[in-house]
């Protein structure tokens, strides 16, 4: 009997259950679309102010947003009872407020428990005077910040609204369509930027022209800073630490900021515990900084920190540097500072149970493994479990190490803080943002795949003018789903540009941008000097030439050009709205980066015609000394914009260094007679001594060229004689004179069908004449390749160039393969030894081959193969770079690819973003040659290929194209 009374009371208690349950869910009917503002629908904004002070500033903010796209402002209120009509609905997820509107059924049991999370939510008729609810619940306050900003994107607010002055989209009305949502946790748990090297832009500018009152980066800045991250739903930062800028921590609004916007307060690879060391720590007053021999003043100044710091969101840098970015000091071992940072580390962890949770592992913490703390690591260090081990880039993009399979199991995971502005050797570059979004693509990705993804943090320098590449690298730690595949990245650059300046530019702006990112990967424009820093040392003649492969000066001169009139063009149709923007996030950054190229290639043009005495030489001379002038003129515009909103921004010169003074040219005079001067392309000879082009192959559609030029300051009268048929020249006369035309450049090519019917001919030789002058340049054709298909790899002139991804067979092997990355690298189409967790190859007869087919018309034993890899680091600590090559049937060469510290080769290696090694090959017959590449370690990155049959011939430094037919 009482078996049958509990059986009747459970299906009562189920029938009420689900009575409950369907009432809740008719009083929560969803609908597809909410009116925020209409002809009928005015909508307010309700939070509960109580909650989170970040409700509250969101609540505001998305006001201000709906504002900005509608006019209307609504009001926002925080008591329930004077809500009407259309309401959106701000807070946490099962708050007091949100139990109104939502009940546990409308979102999934495990959403709730979601690191920083939201859902969108339509509710129709919740009580008697709210007809409309658009909730957004947030799993912390975080995450509701991310709804509401998310939102604003979605309305036509960009993150960038104030920081690039991108104005909103007008509407006339606004209305959310299918407005239910729920987001994915982060994909990086904390994500975020480090402000650095702020001397010359964010300080300044902060100090004359944002915040004068505080005179510094003070908590008007950081608000905005804080308001930016949330948008790019980002979590944390490590402030501004360089001795220009007073501590984060010295201003008290600053940290009260960093807890009213929820903000995870770091702090970088040289600053434990939350201190500022450049400015807290004074040596006069409190000694070395030095655990060693000054152990109590040292834990007392870290221990002032944590216990102010008690209630700040933070992550706590653990360990122990110099001051300021040096080696630790009063040690003078590795294994005496690894025995001393052992105790540092229990020493701080202590700090933090005594003040902040009696279970240290419940408190982030992070070890940044950068520069001479990766060898101390490597040494023998052991950093607790629950530690997030956060690895860096080389300061050039290049990751030096990753967690291996064991490290990658830690409770804390691990990190990286990467690169996109640098301070240093061998060359600074803090200017231009030009770091390949391509590159952080690959690295970034890499890193994630292998488990590094706790902390991802960004070295930002100033912010501005790294706005795109910030928002790809926050995007990418927010949603990694979104960027599996590289083409990923071409898609979020359109609609980057697209968002701000609409769909008939966007994709154009995104082309543009991509050419100028691919540009400076070949040479950033800060490196265009070639000169470097610490030690400082003077500038000198690049490494492109204006007299072999096309020009390769000119050839980059126009390619800049190109962009920089189409950036022009389009700056005069935009609407005078968007000018501002367009400035910042593209005309400045192309224009500029031009203009440094302009500035130092036409002073080696300039250079380099005066030993032949042109007269030209001081029109390019001139030409230099007005690039710089622009990037003056450019700087001045940049700072006046937005009505001097930026002034102070953007500074030409920082660091003052000498690749950004105007160049000196020291010029010669012309001691000829002559009044005409012939050059061609390779300064080539016969045995006679009559000048060559270089030969040209067989249905090849390459071009030479000729420069004709002016001597003295007279005119003279030039024409081409003996022109075959079957020979096109772009030019066959022409008149010189002082006053604008000192110089004519005359492209050389064949007609094949018209050489073929004019009987084949081999040679040929064409004569410049002029007034008292006359010179013979012979024309070669080879015919080595008649019977080879189209796309063959040839050899022209003594080298034969390939890229990566022009293999005949590429073979996978035991699930591992070569992966093509298209976009990426000097040929834009790069191959990656795949997949990242790929154990390396012992025997590389097992392992992936790559096989390419060369065609050679040199008999030789001294043949010289370049291989051109980017130069990425071992994936681990005890890693290698390492692949195994063999042409035709020689013995196998086993090549690495791994840089120690740095060395000459590694500065070399960034500074041009190539690893280059190069191994002696015989060319024993004419004809087909085989190279074949064996996978060893994953990870390895190849680029482009050069074989170089003579001795006499550097390679290029503009890659160009391949030398196929």
């Amino acid at each position: 009997m009482k078996l049958f009374v509990k059986s009747i009371l459970l299906i009562l208690n189920l029938i009420l259950l689900l009575a409950c349950r369907a009432s809740t869910q008719s009083k929560t009917k969803q609908s597809d679309t909410f009116e925020i503002f209409t002809s009928t629908h005015h909508t307010s904004i309700l939070y509960n102010r109580e909650a989170s002070p970040l409700d509250s500033i969101t609540s505001h903010l998305l006001a201000e947003d709906i504002f900005k796209v509608t006019n209307y402002k609504p009001e926002v209120i925080t008591n329930i009872d004077d809500a009407k009509g259309h309401v959106i609905i701000i807070g946490a997820l099962e708050s007091e407020l949100m139990n109104q509107f939502l009940s546990p059924y409308d979102y999934p049991l495990e959403f709730k428990n979601q690191w920083e999370s939201y859902l969108y939510k339509t509710v129709s008729n919740p009580n008697k005077n709210i007809n409309k609810a658009f909730v957004i619940a947030g799993t912390q306050p975080r995450g509701t910040a991310y709804g509401v900003f998310n939102l604003s994107k979605q309305i036509g607010v960009n993150p960038w609204y104030w920081w690039a002055d991108v104005p909103a989209k007008k509407q006339s009305e606004l209305i959310i369509k299918e407005s239910n949502y729920f987001s994915k946790e982060p994909s990086v748990k904390f994500r975020g930027i480090f402000l650095n090297d702020e001397d010359w832009g964010l300080q300044p500018w902060a100090a004359k022209t944002f915040e004068p009152e505080t005179g510094d980066i003070g908590p008007k800045t950081y608000t905005k800073i804080f308001e930016l991250l949330l948008r790019l739903n980002a979590n944390a930062i490590w402030p501004a630490m360089h001795p220009s800028t007073k501590a984060f921590f010295h201003y008290p609004g600053n940290a009260k900021m960093a807890e009213l916007y929820n903000i995870v307060i770091g702090t970088s690879h040289a600053e434990p515990m939350l201190r500022n060391n450049v400015d807290e720590w004074d040596k006069a007053e409190l000694g070395g900084f030095d655990y060693k021999n000054n152990k109590n003043t040292v834990y007392n100044y870290w221990e002032d920190r944590v216990k102010a710091a008690k209630n700040i969101d933070a992550i706590y840098t653990i360990g122990m540097r110099g001051v300021h970015d040096s080696g630790m000091e009063g040690v003078k071992s590795k294994d005496e500072a690894v025995d001393l940072l052992d105790g540092i580390i229990k020493d701080q962890r202590g700090l933090l149970e005594k003040y902040i949770n009696s279970d240290a592992s419940q408190v982030p913490q992070a070890f940044t493994v950068y520069k001479e703390v990766l060898d101390l690591y490597k040494n023998g260090l052991e950093v607790p479990d629950d530690i997030t081990l956060v690895w860096t880039d080389d300061n050039y993009g290049y990751i030096r190490s990753l967690s291996d399979t064991k490290e990658q199991q830690r409770t804390g995971g691990g990190g990286v803080y990467y690169h996109a502005s640098y301070w240093g050797r061998p060359h600074d570059y803090l200017w231009l943002s030009t770091t390949s979004p391509y590159l952080i693509w690959e690295e970034m990705m890499k890193a994630y795949v292998l488990n590094n993804k706790n902390i991802w943090i960004l070295n930002v320098g100033d912010i501005k003018p790294a706005e795109y590449n910030t928002q790809l690298f926050l995007d990418m730690a927010y949603d990694t789903s979104q960027f599996e595949h590289i083409e990923a990245i071409p898609q979020h650059q359109e609609d980057f540009f697209t968002d701000i300046f609409g769909e008939d530019k966007g994709k154009t702006i995104a082309d543009l941008k991509t050419k100028y990112y691919h540009l400076a990967f070949e040479r950033k424009p800060e490196f265009m000097g070639w000169s470097q820093t610490e030690p400082t040392t003077q500038i000198h003649k690049s490494d492109y030439t204006a007299f072999s492969f096309g020009d390769e000066t000119s050839i980059r001169i126009a390619t800049y050009e190109a962009i920089e009139i189409k950036v022009k063009s389009i700056e005069q149709q935009l609407p005078e709205e968007l000018k501002s923007s367009f400035v910042q996030l593209v005309s400045y950054p192309v224009e500029a980066a031009s203009n440094m190229n302009k500035k130092f290639l036409y002073r080696d043009k300039s250079m380099a015609y005066t030993y032949q005495g042109r007269t030209s030489a001081y029109a390019y001379r001139d030409s230099s000394n007005q690039a710089y002038k622009k990037i003056a003129s450019l700087t001045e515009k940049y700072n006046a914009l937005s009505n001097g909103k930026w002034n102070g921004m953007m500074d030409m010169k920082p660091r003052n260094l000498p690749v950004y003074q105007m160049p000196e040219i020291v010029l010669y005079k012309n001691s000829s007679e002559d009044i005409l001067g012939v050059s061609v392309e390779d300064t080539l000879k016969t045995p006679k001594g009559i000048s060559k082009l270089p030969t040209f192959y067989l249905n090849n559609s390459s071009f030479h060229f000729i420069d004709v030029y002016l001597k003295t300051k007279e005119y003279t009268k030039w024409t081409i004689t003996n022109i075959p048929e079957w020979l096109n020249i772009s030019k066959s006369s022409g008149f010189l004179n002082f006053e604008n035309s000192l110089e004519d450049r005359i492209f050389i090519s064949i007609d094949w069908d018209s050489w073929k019917q004019s009987g084949k001919p081999l040679s040929e030789v064409i004569t410049i004449e002029a007034e008292n002058f006359k010179k013979d340049i012979q024309i070669n054709i080879s015919e080595s390749y008649s019977n080879l298909t189209k796309n063959s790899i040839i050899e022209t002139n003594g080298f034969a160039i390939w890229y990566a991804s022009s293999f005949n067979k590429n073979e996978e092997k035991n699930k591992a393969f070569w992966k093509p990355l298209k976009g990426l690298g000097h040929s834009q189409h790069a191959l990656q030894a795949s997949p990242l967790t790929s154990k390396s190859f012992s025997d590389y007869n097992n392992a992936p081959i790559l096989e390419y087919q060369i065609n050679t018309e040199t008999i030789t034993n001294e043949a010289i193969l370049t291989l051109s890899a980017l130069p990425t680091h071992p994936l681990t600590t005890n890693g290698s770079v390492k692949l195994a090559v063999q042409w035709n049937d020689e013995p196998v060469n086993i090549i690495d690819f791994k840089t120690e510290g740095r060395s000459h080769t590694w500065k070399q290696n960034v500074l041009s973003n190539t690893s280059k090694k190069q191994i002696q090959v015989s060319l024993k017959n004419k004809g087909q040659q085989t190279l074949k590449i064996y996978m060893i370690d994953a990870g390895v990155t190849l680029d482009y290929f050069i074989l170089n049959t003579s001795k006499n011939k550097i390679n290029p430094y503009h890659l160009g194209t391949e030398t196929k037919l």
